[in-house]
């Protein structure tokens, strides 16, 4: 009786696991379904406003150095072929 028992909860949870890893698997995200997923060395554009309240919004072409939960980290050059970090929010880089 006791080896019937045992294999019947074997049984029940092997089922419960068959069902369950599916359920469980996630996929890795890409760019064509998330426009919001960036990579470490992609090139973005930085939408930059010099003020918060300013209706002037300029385009800078960047790449992206570090990745952050609410924030990346970008590489702008300048003119003079110098290179500056910036932390900005995710909502302000375009693909």
């Amino acid at each position: 009786m006791k080896v019937f028992r045992f294999a019947l909860v074997v049984l029940i949870v092997s089922v419960n696991l068959v069902i369950a890893f599916p359920s469980w698997a996630e996929t890795a995200p890409s760019l064509a379904s998330n426009p919001k997923y960036f990579q470490v060395g992609q090139k973005v554009t930085w939408l930059y406003k010099a003020r918060a309240d300013s209706a002037n919004v300029q385009r800078i072409p960047a790449q992206i150095v570090k990745l952050g939960s609410k924030q990346v980290q970008i590489k702008v050059s300048k003119k003079n072929k110098e290179s500056i970090n910036r932390w900005v929010n995710q909502n302000r880089l375009e693909n």
